[in-house]
């Protein structure tokens, strides 16, 4: 017999919420939290659609944020069953989103249940925080829900996301934080021209060669006690006319950098365009400042998250702030502590996504002990 927190999981799996579609998700998740006494906003923004859920008016505020779209699914037919049929196969739920992060979705709604109707709930509020803009630009998403809520001067205590933080084994690692990205489009110009008179040109590619060899040797610090080290991985590089007798007039360079609150972002695009001068580079580059580098020091949020992981796996977690970004980016600002924590990471984004029921019902009663902890 299934468990509330896997039947869950499979209704939302098979709701195709291609980002960033919702496809009733958070219809179905607001008909269970109505019955619980939660006061229900819909806050749409640029076609996103956006669910902000409280019970309670009192401090301290504990939210649990997440996301209902899923990333497109590839191939369909590399799946070994339909990648929204949500299939257990060998105590593993396949589908898209079962790992990112509906498993989580589901454990969150499903320990507030428990904990609501079983009476703990003495202290405080508790809120659940939903978006469909989470997997996309993720601008009309948590961002415009923070956003309003900074507006009416509602305050976020703590915040634990659901985001799929584990790695090896449930309850191995939470995420306490997250590096910045800053992203880069560079184009160097040249003059274009035929490659039999390379002296009536200036071939662009040929000038970017030793820049981009210096550029990603560059060791920009030696990250800290919660951070690894800035890093920077060119994404993308396009150049040519598509006729192989003609020296282009220009080269684009995509890159980003992940970087550790040791390095600025002030640093970075100085040391860059320095670098272009050094180079004599004729250069135009537009910047993407997408998330700036945060952290929850350990206190009480993640006190309350290992002591409930230790309990239900006998695992200590570790802090870490390894990975991409997430919607954590627009929450840590407010002043709010801010963790991640969720299933295995290993198959997300991949065919055959998967999640084990027997974690998903673990993490469920994993988060339930955390609100008895700080809200009961």
């Amino acid at each position: 017999m299934q468990s509330e927190t896997v039947s869950l999981l499979i209704e939302l799996v098979k709701r195709e919420s291609v980002t960033p579609d919702d496809k009733g998700c958070q219809a179905l998740i607001s008909k269970r939290l109505e019955k619980l006494g939660f006061v229900l906003e819909s806050m749409p923004s640029g076609g996103v659609t956006n669910l902000w859920a409280r019970l309670g008016s009192a401090a301290p505020l504990m939210v649990f944020a997440g996301h209902t779209d899923v990333v497109p699914t590839g191939n369909p037919n590399a799946w070994s069953s339909p990648p929204f049929a949500a299939n257990i196969v060998d105590d593993h739920v396949i589908g898209r989103g079962a790992a990112d992060m509906k498993g989580g979705v589901a454990a969150m709604v499903t320990a507030v249940e428990r904990f609501v109707t079983s009476g703990a709930h003495q202290n405080g509020s508790l809120a659940l925080l939903l978006t469909s803009d989470e997997e996309g630009p993720a601008t009309h998403g948590t961002q415009a829900v923070v956003h309003q809520l900074q507006q009416r001067q509602e305050q976020i205590d703590y915040c634990l996301i659901g985001e799929p933080s584990s790695t090896e084994q449930l309850g191995d690692v939470i995420r306490h934080g997250r590096r910045g990205s800053l992203g880069a489009s560079l184009v160097i110009q040249g003059v274009q021209g035929h490659v039999a008179y390379p002296h009536l040109a200036d071939n662009p590619i040929h000038r970017a060669l030793p820049f981009l060899h210096e550029l990603t040797h560059i060791e920009w610090d030696q990250g800290n006690e919660h951070f690894p080290p800035t890093s920077l991985q060119i994404s993308n590089v396009q150049a040519g006319t598509g006729a192989t007798n003609v020296i282009p007039s220009d080269i684009r360079v995509e890159f980003n950098l992940r970087y550790s609150p040791e390095t600025t972002i002030v640093h970075i695009k100085s040391t860059i365009l320095q670098l272009c001068n050094q180079h004599t580079l004729k250069t135009t580059i537009d910047w993407n400042d997408s998330a700036r580098p945060f952290i929850t020091n350990p206190g009480t949020l993640t006190d309350a998250l290992q002591h409930a992981i230790s309990h239900e796996t006998g695992i200590r977690a570790t802090l870490n702030t390894a990975g991409g970004t997430s919607d954590g980016r627009f929450i840590a600002p407010t002043g709010a502590q801010v963790i991640e924590f969720g299933p295995i990471n290993a198959t997300i984004h991949q065919i055959d996504e998967r999640v084990s029921c027997t974690d998903i019902n673990t993490l469920s009663r994993i988060y339930e002990s955390v609100l008895r902890q700080l809200l009961g």
